[in-house]
């Protein structure tokens, strides 16, 4: 059983979010071969050094959870997401998880997927892919890695903040992907089935590109109340809601 999931935004501020994500793991996630973190699995990483924060444990707390679903034998994958696209080598030595490239293909026996957080799909939020571009860059990333901790906390806070306000100014079909580039997406990639998060719009998507039927799965995001998972048993792909 292969399992896939993304956006849950953990932090402090969301408990509940935490306590589904600690009982997956340590129950649904024990019965899976692998695990797929399509990005956004914290609601903000300012680095790897906050794992052994002592004025704030719990980006360590989670770190040392994975790393115990990892040393169970569940092989535990993680893709950058556009809220903790700072997740570094030292994450995954102490998490015990492999950091994937996006977008991922995931080739096996039976079937082909390609993975992805997929905003680099939303190609119609030009002032998102601008933001995106620039601190993806190791340039930008040096800078501000190099600034103090309580620092960089603060930075995150308030690019949050903005991300937020801005959100609530676009037009909502902005920050979908956009039609033309996901097509072209997936004929690049052979027409694999894409999985992706990001939207927070779960649902499954039929394309017809170059007459060949497509499957695009959008994984939902977390809530307090509830989490959810994509299965993939050998032959099909089923959500999972938890509770």
């Amino acid at each position: 059983m292969i399992h896939f999931l993304s956006d849950l935004h953990l932090s402090p501020g969301a408990p509940g979010v935490t306590r589904l994500f600690l009982s997956y793991l340590g129950n649904q996630a024990r019965s899976a071969e692998r695990i797929f973190i399509l990005g956004d699995l914290f609601e903000a990483w300012p680095g790897d050094d906050s794992i052994d924060d002592p004025d704030d444990t719990f980006n360590g707390d989670i770190v040392a959870q994975l790393r115990e679903l990892s040393d169970s034998g569940t092989k535990v994958a993680v893709q950058h997401g556009n809220r903790d696209f700072l997740l570094g080598r030292h994450f995954a030595e102490r998490s015990g998880a492999t950091l994937l490239p996006d977008p991922y293909v995931l080739s096996l026996p039976s079937w082909q997927f390609v993975l992805s957080h997929g905003d680099a799909l939303c190609t119609d939020d030009a002032e998102y892919q601008t933001f995106r571009a620039q601190v993806r860059t190791n340039d930008w990333q040096g800078i501000f890695l190099r600034k103090p901790l309580a620092e960089r906390k603060a930075i995150a806070t308030a690019m949050r903040e903005q991300s937020e306000t801005s959100k609530r100014e676009k037009p909502m079909q902005t920050m979908d992907l956009n039609p033309s580039a996901t097509d072209d997406f997936l004929r690049q990639y052979g027409y694999s089935t894409l999985i992706h998060g990001h939207t927070h719009r779960p649902a499954r998507h039929d394309h017809i590109v170059d007459g060949i039927h497509v499957e695009r799965w959008v994984l939902s995001d977390w809530h307090e109340d509830r989490g959810e998972y994509l299965a993939w048993d050998g032959q099909q792909l089923t959500r999972h809601e938890l509770l």
